[in-house]
Order: C-alpha cells, then sequence, then structure tokens
C-alpha cells in the first residue's frame, strides 16, 4: 500500500534515508526516524547505489486514466449547474441515473452507473435528500387541529388507561 503524501513529500523522504545512512546511522535507526519500514530504506539505499539521485525521483502515478478529461468535467460541472429541468428531467432532481445519461449525451463518455457517484464526490457534490413534505399540506389546519382536537383526544386516551378505582 502507498504510503501517505505526496510524490514530492515521498520523495524528499527516500532523500532524507540517504542523507541519514552516509551520516553513518544504521538501517533501523533510520527506519524509526523516518516512520517506515526497514525493508524501505534498503530498497531506496540500493536504487541510490544503482541509479544514483535518479533512483529516488518519484514515479508517475500509476491507474487507469480518467474518462473525462478536464475541460470535459468544468463542462459537466456547468451543466449540473444549470439543473435536471433544463436538461429534459420533470424535476430538479439530479439522480446518479440522469447525470450518467447527461454524460453520455453531452459529453459522449459512458460511465458504469455505479461509478458516477465517485466522479460526483471527486467533483465536490454531495448527496441532498428532498424535505419529505405533503403538497397538500395545510400548516392552519395543523395548527387548529392540534389546539382544539388534539386535546379532547388525548383526555380520552389517558381516562381509557388509567386504572379503576374501587
Amino acid at each position: 500500500m502507498r504510503p501517505p503524501g505526496t510524490q514530492k513529500q515521498l520523495e524528499k523522504r527516500r532523500r532524507r534515508a540517504i542523507e541519514l545512512l552516509k551520516r553513518g546511522l544504521e538501517k533501523p535507526a533510520v527506519a524509526k526516524k523516518l516512520k517506515c519500514s526497514v525493508s524501505s530504506v534498503h530498497t531506496w539505499q540500493k536504487q541510490y547505489e544503482q541509479q544514483g539521485e535518479e533512483g529516488l525521483r518519484s514515479k508517475t502515478v500509476q491507474g487507469r486514466p480518467r474518462k473525462l478529461k478536464e475541460r470535459q468535467r468544468k463542462k459537466l460541472v456547468e451543466i449540473l449547474l444549470q439543473g435536471a429541468m433544463k436538461n429534459g428531467y420533470s424535476t430538479e432532481l439530479w439522480t446518479t441515473r440522469r447525470v450518467g445519461e447527461v454524460i453520455n449525451r453531452r459529453l459522449k463518455v459512458v460511465y458504469h452507473p455505479k461509478h458516477i457517484w465517485r466522479l460526483l464526490i471527486g467533483l465536490g457534490w454531495s448527496c441532498q435528500k428532498p424535505e419529505k413534505r405533503a403538497r397538500e399540506k395545510d400548516e392552519e389546519a395543523i395548527r387548529h387541529w392540534k389546539r382544539y382536537q388534539w386535546p379532547h383526544i388525548k383526555k380520552r386516551s389517558e381516562q381509557k388507561s388509567s386504572p379503576r378505582v374501587s
């Protein structure tokens, strides 16, 4: 597993290890000081001996390249900010399925539905759940019911639940 830190920070760590070895510290002491394994210090020393400074340089990050280029990612954010209705949907709710359809239709890139969520998180978007509220909700009627009807219902239930005294 790759240790935490940027490529530059990790390269600096390797250079520091070689510097400490040159000063005469033993590999276990260097490993303890840099909070790494002794085998890592051994590997860095071997690379330095074989390749010099070049052996300590950071390598490019491996992995699959992004499907969306930076320009396309910025375009996607613009599209999402326009809203779902402006992009042909009946509500303003963005779902991962809808985002996938828009990416496919507008940017000509196909994403697996399960990976769209990772893309959105990478763009700084988060899950938003709409408030659940009935459209027919009448606040005034609710206040009236709570004030005048609920107390009578509540009194009846208290009377039923209280034990009888004989």
